[in-house]
């Protein structure tokens, strides 16, 4: 089993030991039936708030919702390795949204001049 199932069928137990249905944890979470379940099935990925809204809702703490054990991981330091990779990958979606942003802008001026030059009546001399 890999991490996002062993954590999605963490929450499930969890949930269920709780007297939980889902749909009481989607109404908590403000997610509908579907995707909090998606998430329980390990089909979406989490984002540290939501790890961090769901252990709230089953209280308890973090990292033994993560299945790390206290003195092997500090919930600070995964939290912070997360938010580097987070941060990481906002700036190469940002990088990658300012070049689309380049080549929109040259594709639709180049067609407007287009448009325009093509509008227009020759006038013969």
């Amino acid at each position: 089993m890999n991490v996002a199932s062993n954590l999605s069928e963490k929450i499930r137990q969890i949930r269920m030991q709780k007297g939980l249905s889902q749909e009481n944890m989607a109404d908590m979470l403000g997610l509908s039936t579907t995707a909090y379940g998606d998430m329980e099935r390990g089909r979406t990925e989490l984002s540290v708030s939501r790890l961090e809204n769901v252990a709230k809702l089953l209280d308890v703490p973090l990292h033994e919702l993560l299945g790390f054990d206290a003195m092997s991981i500090s919930e600070t330091e995964w939290l912070r390795q997360e938010n580097t990779r987070i941060l990481a990958e906002n700036r190469r979606l940002q990088n990658e949204l300012d070049q689309w942003k380049i080549k929109f802008r040259q594709w639709f001026g180049e067609g407007i001049v287009r448009e325009i030059g093509e509008g227009r009546e020759r006038i013969g001399f």
